[in-house]
């Protein structure tokens, strides 16, 4: 009997290239060789919803989003609660996994870490939740700080083939990153961090240099289609978003995963169960 899927987000974070203006960087993160799900893998930052994410109150906390929004632009979550913990949780794991805050203080404006005081005190924060000693909604209420919902564009969602023994409902997020914070991988579900255009990404990849599974990939090559990120936000307004389910079989030796538009991957990761 397959593993029931559970439910995550994860967030894919653009900025401008520091070497080429007219280009954009991807931040890819590397998942740590003991992780029980896609080890040494490139990935976007993300991680499954908690139930604190779609608590009755978060939602007051949510510029931009409400639950109501949030289930109409994602039409196939179990409820309005779980469709705004989406969004939530995108934002929740990327502070923890990357120390990137998409946040607004109270006259709108976008959270900088503009001050070493800040910088110290928001690293203090990331520490005590990625042990569970605070909660976000602690850190938001003490700060009066409000998450910046409105920047993440809902962009895709996909489910781990009922093949694997871990399995995930993800549900995909864009956004540009925000100025004055810096990317810092956690060290713990995470090894490295990388900016790299979509370019760079795929040359690694086809050198195997550069390990992702089907869904980043395809992800990847999406986002090498379009020239700016402003393009890429703006082609999520335009978008159906529609689950997708790919099938991952072994045969002859090798793990074969089909793709419902008919692409065929072999022994991409996770090729050992």
């Amino acid at each position: 009997m397959a593993a029931k899927p559970k439910d995550a987000a994860t967030v894919i974070i653009l900025r401008e290239s520091l070497g080429d203006p007219e280009e954009f960087e991807v931040l890819m993160v590397l998942r740590h060789m003991d992780s029980k799900f896609v080890p040494g893998s490139y990935v976007f930052p993300g991680g499954c919803l908690d139930q604190a994410d779609y608590s009755p109150d978060i939602e007051s906390l949510c510029t931009g989003m409400d639950a109501k929004k949030a289930q109409a632009i994602m039409h196939n979550m179990s409820s309005p609660e779980k469709a705004i913990g989406a969004w939530v949780a995108g934002i929740r794991e990327t502070f923890e996994e990357v120390g990137l805050l998409m946040a607004y203080h109270g006259d709108k404006t976008l959270m900088s870490f503009d001050s070493e005081d800040v910088r110290r005190r928001f690293r203090s924060y990331r520490k005590k939740l990625q042990t569970g000693e605070i909660t976000l909604q602690n850190m938001l209420l003490t700060e009066g700080l409000t998450l910046a919902a409105d920047r993440l564009h809902y962009f895709s969602h996909w489910i781990t083939p009922e093949f694997l023994p871990h399995r995930y409902d993800v549900r995909f997020f864009v956004t540009e990153a925000p100025a004055n914070q810096e990317a810092l991988h956690d060290g713990i579900e995470l090894t490295r961090h990388v900016w790299l255009t979509p370019k760079k990404i795929l040359e690694g990849f086809r050198r195997r240099e550069f390990d992702m599974v089907v869904p980043t990939l395809v992800t990847i090559e999406e986002l090498s289609h379009h020239k700016t990120i402003q393009e890429i936000i703006s082609s999520t307004k335009r978008k159906k978003v529609d689950a997708i389910l790919t099938v991952m079989i072994e045969e002859d030796g090798e793990i074969v995963e089909y793709s419902p538009d008919g692409r065929v991957f072999k022994n991409m990761p996770p090729s050992v169960v």
